[in-house]
């Protein structure tokens, strides 16, 4: 696939949803083939026509993430990173995340896991410890949680 037409789909997927660098290089990758096509002339040109914006991408990636899949910051900010985003973009899109909307995710996310753990029997604090660490969240929320939220 020539140039032009990597650049034209590359606009058209973009149009569509925010994708950050990393994302659309490895989309050119895919795209080019055996072509000799630069990536990084592709790259500064969707950015110079505004269709990647990094500070953008954060925060449509950590408010969905937050309020969809009830990741907590941690979890969001390690994801970013790995995609290579910089810090301050990554502290940009983290301060987009609703603080109230979170904990209310968290909390619902967090009582499902002790719901089921109850049931199983069992040391349940270090389970669902486990489980919200893996989620993003930090001892200290999921100790809180525990102790309010704890049964026995």
């Amino acid at each position: 696939m020539d140039k032009a037409a990597i650049i034209e789909r590359l606009e058209r997927a973009c149009s569509v949803r925010e994708y950050c660098k990393s994302d659309i290089l490895r989309r050119i990758n895919q795209l080019k083939g055996d072509d000799n096509v630069d990536g990084q002339e592709i790259i500064s040109h969707l950015c110079s026509a505004r269709f990647i914006d990094e500070k953008r991408y954060a925060s449509a990636f950590a408010r969905d993430r937050s309020a969809l899949r009830g990741w907590g910051v941690r979890k969001i900010r390690h994801a970013l990173a790995a995609k290579g985003l910089s810090e301050e973009d990554i502290t940009c899109g983290l301060e987009q995340i609703d603080a109230a909307r979170a904990s209310q995710r968290m909390e619902g996310v967090l009582m499902s896991r002790l719901r089921s753990l109850e049931a199983a029997g069992g040391d349940i604090f270090p389970k669902l410890c486990r489980f919200g660490m893996g989620r993003g969240y930090t001892y200290r929320q999921i100790k809180e949680f525990y102790d309010n939220n704890r049964t026995d």
